[in-house]
């Protein structure tokens, strides 16, 4: 039995569908070291995903020598712990829920507010060893979605394939900065783009009033920074399901560590392509190259003076399109069969991607 609490909760974060893999260093336990003291992380590897009661926790910890038993100090470093962005919390009508969160996407987006160079340091030690296989496992974390204004009107767009129609689709908006570029800043390797444009979605009004590191929007001053990150050149990522999205991440080859699985391992599949793809009318296009500049994928190339598209590394954001000042490029959709199903919920997505691991989900639920 192993009783090393960081070394429990560095198993248990494996045991979820989005993994948390052991690498030859231990850089996974320094980084659980940074972020929990060894009574939190003891605590934190008894949850399970599906949030629960304090007094139905403490009844499992009851007969666990590292626990008091004592209701109220577990309560109270439940809500310590999530106040940190370490674990879970929801409301409900019996009063917080707790569960355990993945270490990606979960506990490290969480981090904003605490990230210092040790941090960003120590995650990027552990990204380099242990997010190569990490983002090889389908379905992947991410899926892109494209501003529904670059894709031809003449097209059936469903809700979540449009980035627009799922920022209009929330009830109240925030932003960020994005904690990718923080932490590549911290290192000493910052991108150019900009920093404060992390979107969250809530699913009632006012969400985001009076919350720390959060500033809150309106619709219009979300759609406004949903523009800049697209003229910025920055391609929009969400959650990879249709359902409960409440977030936009506007990625870069760059910083992003999902986009980063492509220009660094070359994984084409670390992010879901979109279910459009750019087409080139050559005979509007001028061959001004302007395009491929603002291509992250290179996925745009010159071929004996024509500009084609290489449908492989296309991942159809639509970054290109306006920036043609011909209007030459446009997003068509793909043929059916290239087309990935998108899973309906998160639940659905655990499933798949417990399947793809070979892990028993009710283990962990």
């Amino acid at each position: 039995m192993n009783d090393n609490p960081y070394k429990k909760l560095a198993i248990r974060l494996n045991s979820l569908p989005n993994g948390f893999p052991p690498v030859q260093d231990g850089a996974e336990i320094r980084l659980l070291i940074k972020l929990f003291t060894p009574g939190e992380a003891e605590l934190a590897a008894t949850l399970h995903l599906t949030p629960e009661t304090p007094q139905k926790i403490a009844a499992r910890c009851a007969s666990s020598e590292n626990f008091s038993g004592n209701i109220d100090e577990i309560k109270n470093s439940l809500k310590s712990m999530a106040r940190k962005g370490l674990i879970n919390a929801e409301k409900s009508k019996n009063g917080l829920l707790f569960g355990l969160l993945p270490f990606v996407v979960g506990i490290y987006e969480f981090q904003l507010g605490r990230i210092d160079k040790e941090l960003a340091r120590l995650f990027e030690d552990y990204y380099k060893q242990a997010f190569r296989d990490t983002l090889n496992i389908q379905p992947a974390f991410h899926r892109v979605v494209p501003i529904g204004e670059n894709i031809r009107s003449d097209m059936e767009v469903l809700p979540y394939e449009n980035v627009t129609d799922i920022v209009k689709n929330a009830k109240s908006w925030g932003v960020i900065d994005c904690i990718c570029r923080v932490q590549k800043r911290l290192i000493g390797e910052p991108c150019s783009h900009p920093v404060e444009v992390c979107m969250l979605l809530g699913s009632y009004p006012g969400s985001f009033d009076n919350t720390e590191n959060i500033k809150a929007l309106s619709l219009q001053e979300a759609l406004d920074t949903l523009q800049l990150a697209a003229e910025s050149g920055l391609v929009h990522s969400v959650s990879n399901r249709q359902e409960g999205i409440w977030y936009i991440c506007n990625c870069c080859t760059c910083s992003c560590g999902i986009l980063r699985g492509l220009s660094e391992f070359g994984i084409a599949n670390a992010i879901a392509k979109s279910p459009f793809l750019c087409k080139v009318e050559k005979e509007i296009c001028i061959v001004c190259e302007t395009c491929i500049d603002f291509c992250q994928f290179e996925a745009l190339e010159l071929n004996h003076g024509v500009l084609q598209v290489n449908s492989m590394s296309c991942v159809g954001c639509g970054v290109c399109v306006p920036h043609c000042e011909e209007g030459a490029l446009k997003l068509i959709r793909r043929p059916e069969n290239d087309i990935m199903a998108v899973p309906e919920t998160e639940k659905s997505w655990q499933i798949e991607r417990a399947a793809s691991r070979q892990i028993d989900l009710d283990q962990i639920l």
